[in-house]
């Protein structure tokens, strides 16, 4: 069993991106937990995750990526993940964090 956490930055503004809606879904789509970013765009889901395949979709609302779907394959060996998304106006990238 693992649990999941994420980071979003804003590399424009140079700071987190509160207040941003994630879903934590299945590889499937089924919704496992919805939560906001807080003031430090940090967000440590309550659900605990079974290996396999997962998503998270981030509601970044720009004109641009006004909606970016990460998907993962969660192992569940490690006691936990973390998936940070750096965004700017007209890109973005993920990495997994420690």
């Amino acid at each position: 069993m693992t649990t999941l956490s994420t980071h979003v930055l804003d590399t424009g503004a140079g700071a987190p991106r509160a207040d941003l809606e994630v879903v934590l879904a299945t590889g499937a789509g089924a919704e496992l937990e919805r939560a906001r970013t807080d003031a430090d765009g940090r967000i440590r889901f309550a659900t605990v995750l079974d290996g396999g395949h997962h998503a998270l979709t981030f509601a970044t609302a720009t004109a641009f990526h006004p909606v970016v779907r990460v998907d993962l394959t969660v192992d569940g060996a490690e006691p936990h993940h973390h998936v940070a998304l750096l965004l700017s106006p007209f890109a973005y990238t993920t990495y997994k964090g420690s």
